[in-house]
Protein backbone atom coordinates (compact mmCIF):
# COMPACT_ATOMS: atom_id res chain seq x y z
CA UNK A 1 0.00 0.00 0.00
CA UNK A 2 2.78 2.36 0.65
CA UNK A 3 3.84 2.46 -2.70
CA UNK A 4 0.43 2.98 -4.04
CA UNK A 5 0.60 6.48 -1.88
CA UNK A 6 3.65 7.24 -3.74
CA UNK A 7 2.26 6.63 -7.41
CA UNK A 8 -0.77 8.11 -6.48
CA UNK A 9 1.16 11.18 -5.42
CA UNK A 10 2.77 11.43 -8.64
CA UNK A 11 -0.50 10.98 -10.42
CA UNK A 12 -1.38 14.30 -8.33
CA UNK A 13 1.53 16.18 -9.52
CA UNK A 14 1.43 15.68 -13.25
CA UNK A 15 -2.19 16.52 -13.08
CA UNK A 16 -2.07 19.94 -11.60
CA UNK A 17 1.97 20.59 -12.98
CA UNK A 18 -0.33 23.22 -15.03
CA UNK A 19 -0.13 25.53 -12.15
CA UNK A 20 2.81 26.23 -9.92
CA UNK A 21 1.57 27.35 -6.63
CA UNK A 22 -1.08 24.59 -6.84
CA UNK A 23 2.29 21.87 -7.73
CA UNK A 24 3.82 23.13 -4.99
CA UNK A 25 1.03 22.97 -2.31
CA UNK A 26 0.95 19.20 -3.48
CA UNK A 27 4.14 18.34 -3.18
CA UNK A 28 3.82 19.63 0.09
CA UNK A 29 1.80 17.32 1.22
CA UNK A 30 3.21 14.45 -0.84
CA UNK A 31 6.21 15.13 1.34
CA UNK A 32 3.82 15.39 4.91
CA UNK A 33 2.33 11.96 4.19
CA UNK A 34 5.12 9.64 2.80
CA UNK A 35 7.75 7.75 4.47
CA UNK A 36 11.39 8.83 3.81
CA UNK A 37 12.44 5.61 1.37
CA UNK A 38 9.39 7.29 -0.82
CA UNK A 39 10.43 10.83 -0.11
CA UNK A 40 13.58 9.92 -1.77
CA UNK A 41 11.69 8.33 -4.68
CA UNK A 42 9.60 11.00 -4.74
CA UNK A 43 12.68 13.87 -5.37
CA UNK A 44 14.46 11.57 -7.68
CA UNK A 45 11.19 11.32 -9.55
CA UNK A 46 10.57 14.94 -9.03
CA UNK A 47 14.05 16.32 -10.10
CA UNK A 48 13.43 14.22 -13.62
CA UNK A 49 10.20 15.20 -14.20
CA UNK A 50 10.91 19.18 -13.55
CA UNK A 51 13.91 18.76 -16.09
CA UNK A 52 12.29 20.81 -18.83
CA UNK A 53 9.63 22.37 -16.55
CA UNK A 54 11.22 25.39 -15.84
CA UNK A 55 7.89 27.11 -14.23
CA UNK A 56 8.20 24.50 -11.57
CA UNK A 57 11.85 24.56 -10.37
CA UNK A 58 10.53 26.56 -7.40
CA UNK A 59 9.17 23.87 -5.97
CA UNK A 60 13.02 22.29 -4.99
CA UNK A 61 12.75 24.48 -1.89
CA UNK A 62 9.88 21.92 -0.25
CA UNK A 63 12.86 19.23 -0.96
CA UNK A 64 15.59 20.98 0.49
CA UNK A 65 16.13 19.70 3.99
Amino acid sequence: MASSMLEYSKTVLKKVSFDAKLFCKELEKAISRLLPEEIEELINWLQQFITDKPELQQSLVYIKV
